[in-house]
């Protein structure tokens, strides 16, 4: 059984993920690595609160690492820290990382060449499945899941903050993809069937941020390529109950 940690986002893609490896027997997955924004105390891009992020680990009853880094990191700076926390990792007996990327053919590169570095060994669950067909396993198998940050330029403010259901599919227009793999939104699952117990939140405020992506720490930022990137994302704040 190969021991595997899994970047952990607190979203769909990487619960989907963590869900088919959990239901495979050559996958031992046994912690939860996520990076968090120092400045702030949230996950990087997606904006949750920590302690949101804390209450998903436990539900699961995995530990989690969690690797701080500040908001305008280097990409040199944040190859360097994210290799010494996976060479760490190595040291605890992993081999495997997995992610939940599904067609980002740069990103995966980027993160075969990096771990591979310090001899680890990639896993992507979800990777060339059909993203429509993805969301609606995703809802069949009872996973729940609300919207914390949507590209302002793709999606309106009403798209933040909402659940993310059928409805939720039908009205997202037909240039965004199913699960958002272009960084169109971004998710916080809150229950489904990798929980031991759903996590308790209330919505709080909706702001619009801008967002310089330079080459700093964000999970989809791994190239030097930032012509594509966006800068203003709608953001969702949830608080714990």
């Amino acid at each position: 059984m190969k021991q595997t940690y899994l970047n952990w986002s607190s979203g769909k893609d990487s619960a989907l993920a963590y869900y088919f490896l959990k239901n495979n027997p050559d996958y031992h997955v046994s912690k939860l690595v996520t990076t968090i924004n120092k400045d702030v105390n949230r996950v990087s891009m997606h904006g949750l609160q920590e302690t949101l992020l804390e209450a998903q680990a436990e539900s699961m009853g995995l530990p989690l690492q969690k690797i701080y880094l500040p908001k305008d990191t280097s990409m040199k700076v944040y190859n360097s820290k994210m290799k010494e926390a996976t060479q760490q990792l190595k040291s605890e007996g992993f081999t495997h990382a997995a992610f939940g990327d599904i067609f980002l053919e740069d990103l995966k590169k980027y993160r075969e060449e990096q771990l591979g570095t310090v001899d680890l060994k990639t896993v992507f669950p979800l990777w060339k499945k059909d993203t429509a067909t993805l969301m609606k396993e995703f809802l069949s198998l009872g996973f729940k899941a609300i919207t914390v940050c949507v590209n302002a330029k793709l999606l309106d403010e009403s798209f933040v903050g909402k659940e993310v259901n059928e409805s939720f599919l039908n009205d997202l227009p037909d240039s965004v993809d199913p699960c958002g793999e272009h960084g169109e939104f971004h998710t916080f699952v809150y229950d489904g069937p990798i929980f031991n117990h759903p996590i308790s939140f209330r919505i709080g405020e909706k702001v619009l941020k801008g967002y310089s992506p330079s080459k700093d720490n964000d999970d989809d930022c791994f190239t030097d390529d930032t012509k594509s990137w966006d800068t203003q994302f709608w953001y969702c704040d949830l608080l714990p109950k």
